[in-house]
This record gives structure tokens, sequence and C-alpha cells, in this order.
């Protein structure tokens, strides 16, 4: 089975995360990336209890291709410390495993 992950960063402007969504797929350092909804996040920043609406991008690559995304995300991203979580994906298709590995072939 590829060696295949999610990764997932959040912004807090919905266009922003259009562009980092089409932006990491247009640079084939993802076969894909989800938008979800607007979610909602409480954290603690600067001493601050904070509320926020945020969008999550969901990335799927492989890990080959993860230190460039995280790279493009990092540099791309208005966070001052943007969210990086990366998951292992332990199964699924065949078929979609094989074609994120084609589409995440970094031309960076």
């Amino acid at each position: 089975m590829p060696d295949i992950v999610i990764a997932q960063t959040t912004t807090d402007d919905e266009a922003k995360a259009g562009e980092l969504a089409r932006g990491a797929v247009e640079k084939r350092l993802a076969a894909c990336a989800h938008i979800d909804a607007p979610i909602t996040a409480v954290y603690r920043w600067k001493n601050d209890i904070v509320r926020d609406k945020e969008w999550r991008i969901s990335y799927k690559t492989t890990r080959e291709t993860l230190p460039a995304l995280e790279e493009w995300v990092r540099t791309t991203h208005s966070y001052e410390v943007p969210e990086w979580i990366v998951l292992t994906v332990d199964g699924g298709s065949e078929a979609y495993l094989s074609w994120v590995v084609e589409q995440s072939t970094s031309e960076v």
C-alpha cells in the first residue's frame, strides 16, 4: 500500500482556505484538498482565550511530498503559527490511494 497521509491546517478566512486548497493541488503537493464548513475554534493565544470561526483544509498527499507541502503551507499561510497536523492513512481503496500518489508528484 502507498504511504498516504492527510495533513490539516485551518484559516480564519474562507477565501484564504480556497487559495490554500487550490494552490497545493495546482502545485501537485496534494492530490485533493477538502475545505470543511466553518468550525468554531477556542484556544489560548498570547494569554487570551480566543473564540474564532475557522475553515479546516485537509490535504491528501504522500509522505514523500509532505515536507514540500508543509513548507509551502507555512510560507503561504497568514497565521504566525498555523495548525499543522498529519494523520496516517492505514487503509483504503487501492485505486484511490494510487490516484493520490499519481496526483501528488510535486512540481516544486
